[in-house]
């Protein structure tokens, strides 16, 4: 079975026809629990999102802060593992038929098999995977394994990337491309900074691909901000946020639901 690097495709292109960028969900797979991660993922797309990251839990996130360092905490301590990273990307596009995408650090796709890896991801239904920590040099046979299965390969680039070092980034990649806004680790900031428009410019110089921004938007004014300038706008802390502040998992999906709503808002305006 195929992956689906073409739906995803498909829904950033029909987010730029509707002159808008398109909103990207982030939540950890397993957080707070399995089947009440899939609800929470459900939750974002049916709020506005129109794709969305699944976090496969690591104990040594580099690129995470302490709000998705704490949920990957308590996912990891309920037992999560790659299956059910899986199953929550099967789930969650299952009902809602949008594309899903796994964010992996290397090490557990290197100890799963990046073959098999591909096959069963793209066997749930997956949009492809997002590689923080996989150098372009060392990704060949991962690559190999996600086109032959129909996945994107979305590779991160940052505002500290030379132009040359981003042309073969953006080379190697697919899908979309993921610009890191500044320099550090995921959270919620004031501001996004004006590194990352810099470093959309700079990425569009190099590829076709949509470039999509992370890494510090947390609410509609931002979203907007970063719509102005990119294809897609990618938050993660800010809806891990919802759920860890929600006195239940039900004000916690609400939370979610509201916020991808804003968010969605967001990006229709355009700053």
């Amino acid at each position: 079975m195929a992956g689906n690097i073409e739906l995803l495709s498909s829904v950033l292109a029909a987010a730029r026809a509707e002159n808008r960028a398109a909103l990207v969900g982030y939540l950890p797979a397993g957080f707070p629990t399995v089947d009440d991660g899939v609800r929470a993922v459900t939750a974002m797309l049916d709020g506005g999102c129109d794709i969305v990251e699944v976090g496969l839990p690591h104990s040594d996130p580099v690129l995470d802060g302490p709000v998705i360092q704490t949920a990957d905490d308590i996912a990891l301590r309920g037992g999560i593992k790659i299956v059910d990273v899986i199953r929550t990307v099967k789930e969650a596009h299952e009902i809602t038929g949008a594309p899903v995408l796994c964010m992996t650090y290397w090490n557990p796709v290197d100890a799963y098999g990046p073959e098999r890896f591909a096959a069963d991801l793209a066997a749930a239904g997956g949009a492809g995977c997002i590689l923080p920590d996989l150098p372009v040099e060392e990704s060949e046979a991962w690559r190999k394994a996600a086109e032959q299965h129909g996945l994107a390969t979305v590779f991160v680039v940052a505002p500290s990337s030379r132009d040359e070092r981003l042309a073969k980034i953006t080379a190697a990649g697919s899908g979309f491309v993921y610009a890191a806004s500044l320099m550090g680790v995921t959270g919620t900031r004031e501001s996004v900074g004006n590194e990352a428009q810099d470093l959309v410019r700079r990425t569009r110089a190099v590829t076709e691909l949509p470039v999509c921004v992370g890494l510090g938007v947390s609410n509609a004014a931002q979203a907007a901000e970063v719509a102005a300038f990119a294809d897609g706008v990618i938050v993660g802390s800010a809806f891990v946020k919802r759920l860890l502040d929600a006195p239940d998992l039900e004000a916690g999906l609400a939370a979610v639901r509201a916020l991808a709503g804003e968010l969605a808002e967001g990006v229709r305006k355009r700053a």
